[in-house]
C-alpha cells in the first residue's frame, strides 16, 4: 500500500498538444508523479517497463502500435503490483474501449473530461478504486457483445474450473453490483468475496474488475438487455 509516495502516472498519446497538456497538468497536482511521456504503443510499453507506473494514460488510436496491443502487453509482461490503465477516447461507446477492457484496461477518459476530473480520475485508479459507475461499463458491453467484432479481442476463456460459487460471484460482479452488496446477497463476508474474487480473477488470468465485467458477458453469465 502507498503511503505518502505520489503516485506515478505515464502519460500516451501520439498528438502531442494532448499529451504534453495532460502531463503538464498531472505534473502540477499534488500527490501525482509523471514520470515519462509517450507518443506510441511501442514508447509506451519501453517506458512502463523502465518507470514501473501506477498508472498509464492509454490512448487508444495510435501510429506504430495501438493502445490496445501496448495494454496488453504492458500488463502480460508488468511484474507484481501491474499498473492500472486509463484509456483516453473520443467517444464512450467506443468499440476499441471495449477490447481495451476485454485485455485488461481499468477504465476510460473522454479527453473532453474536465481537468479536475482528469487528476481526480487518476487519484482514483492508483487507489485501486473502480474509475467510473458500473452502468457504464455495463452499457458500454452490452453495445458490443451484440454486434459483430471489428477489432482484435482476445479469446474468451472458459469458465470450467471454476466452482460454482465463483461463478455465481462473477455474475453478480457483471451486474455492476459492489462486493459488499454481493456479500449481503450471499449472506457472507466482503473478505469472503473479496477471496473468491480474487481467486476467480486469477484462474481466468482477468486483471480488472472491468475485464471481469466483459467476460460475464461473452460467457452468457449475463444475457444483454433487449434496446429500449
Amino acid at each position: 500500500m502507498r503511503e505518502s509516495r505520489p503516485a506515478t502516472v505515464l502519460v500516451v498519446d501520439d498528438e502531442i498538444l494532448i499529451r504534453a497538456g495532460l502531463a503538464a497538468l498531472l505534473r502540477a497536482a499534488p500527490g501525482l508523479d509523471v514520470v515519462g511521456e509517450a507518443a506510441d504503443g511501442h514508447e509506451a510499453m519501453a517506458l512502463a517497463a523502465e518507470t514501473r507506473p501506477d498508472v498509464i494514460l492509454m490512448d487508444i488510436r495510435m501510429p506504430v502500435m495501438d493502445g490496445i496491443t501496448a495494454t496488453e502487453r504492458i500488463l502480460a509482461e508488468a511484474p507484481d503490483p501491474k499498473p492500472r490503465v486509463i484509456v483516453l477516447t473520443t467517444f464512450d461507446l467506443d468499440e476499441y474501449v471495449y477490447a481495451a477492457l476485454s485485455v485488461g484496461a481499468s477504465g476510460f477518459l473522454l479527453k473532453e473530461t474536465e481537468p479536475k476530473r482528469v487528476i481526480s480520475a487518476v487519484h482514483t485508479i492508483a487507489a485501486g478504486d473502480m474509475l467510473f459507475a458500473p452502468s457504464v461499463t455495463n452499457r458500454l458491453v452490452e453495445a458490443y457483445v451484440r454486434r459483430p467484432r471489428r477489432v482484435r479481442t482476445p479469446e474468451t476463456p472458459s469458465l470450467s474450473h471454476l466452482t460454482p460459487r465463483e461463478r455465481e460471484i462473477l455474475r453478480l460482479v457483471g451486474t455492476g453490483r459492489t462486493n459488499n452488496e454481493i456479500a449481503g446477497d450471499l449472506t457472507v463476508s466482503e473478505a469472503t468475496i473479496k477471496t473468491h474474487l480474487n481467486r476467480t480473477m486469477t484462474k481466468l488470468g482477468l486483471t480488472s474488475r472491468a475485464q471481469a465485467v466483459v467476460i460475464a458477458y461473452e460467457t452468457g453469465l449475463i444475457t444483454p438487455r433487449s434496446p429500449a
